[in-house]
């Protein structure tokens, strides 16, 4: 079976979210899980509930429904711009330039083989800034599991904010768990790991243009038990547009059928 890949669900979920909202409210946070596997072949149907509507709010919760099971399942809050007290953390510095950086898919490549996951980079172009394994350019002695990437659309988008923030939430889980495996001898996508994405949570703190680039900041914590955390932080222009977090299966085993 052709897996559905996690952050298309996702992405998914959130524009039917807003499909059920007032055209002046805006996501500023989202709260997922993944239940089971999606299959490639098979339509998804997405059940919005709305679960209020007040004066400054709106909460919604979506169920993502193949063949009759939920598969996934996210809430989100929807808030109407207003103004009020505005910090953010600083870029991180001496990164190098996307213009400076390989493409990512070829270091991935070279460390993981050529595999079908990659064909849902085909809409992003992504520029790989380092980490911090032997030679990837980003010192350990903070973060043991730290990784850095470029990441725009390869094509202009529309203006409307949602398209943005889904964006965004696609391209918020392609890396995100990898970075929990990167202080271990273990290949991300090697057939003696088993991996699987079981939460995400998603903040949106300014507004964003997916189709210019954005700095993606990835560290992983912790890991254990056979679950890797790992966090992210996007930044655009110098400034942060939305953090995230997320869980995932990072199981080691003797082999496991390739992933499809």
């Amino acid at each position: 079976m052709q897996r559905t890949y996690g952050g298309q669900v996702l992405a998914q979920a959130l524009m039917a979210a807003y499909g059920t909202v007032a055209p002046d409210r805006v996501a500023h946070s989202l709260d997922a899980y993944f239940i089971r596997p999606g299959d490639a072949h098979h339509d998804i149907e997405y059940e919005v509930e709305a679960l209020r509507d007040g004066g400054a709010f709106s909460s919604r919760r979506v169920t993502a429904v193949q063949d009759g099971r939920a598969i996934f399942a996210m809430s989100s809050s929807f808030h109407v711009l207003e103004p009020g007290l505005d910090h953010g953390d600083p870029e991180p510095v001496g990164v190098p330039g996307p213009q400076d950086c390989r493409p990512f898919i070829d270091v991935a490549q070279e460390r993981y083989g050529n595999g079908a996951l990659w064909h849902e980079w085909d809409a992003l172009e992504v520029r790989f800034a380092g980490d911090s394994s032997d030679g990837g350019g980003i010192e350990p002695a903070n973060h043991r599991a730290h990784m850095r990437v470029w990441v725009r659309t390869t094509d202009p988008l529309p203006d409307e904010i949602g398209i943005h923030q889904a964006i965004l939430a696609y391209l918020s889980d392609l890396t995100l768990l990898s970075v929990s495996t990167i202080p271990h001898n273990v290949a991300f996508l090697s057939q003696q790991l088993q991996i699987a994405s079981i939460d995400h949570v998603m903040w949106f703190h300014r507004r964003p243009r997916a189709d210019q680039w954005l700095l993606y900041d990835m560290l992983s914590p912790s890991a254990s038990n056979s679950l890797g955390l790992s966090t992210g932080r996007l930044f655009q222009d110098g400034r942060l547009i939305a953090s995230c977090a997320q869980e995932g299966l990072i199981r080691v085993v003797k082999d496991r059928p390739a992933l499809t």
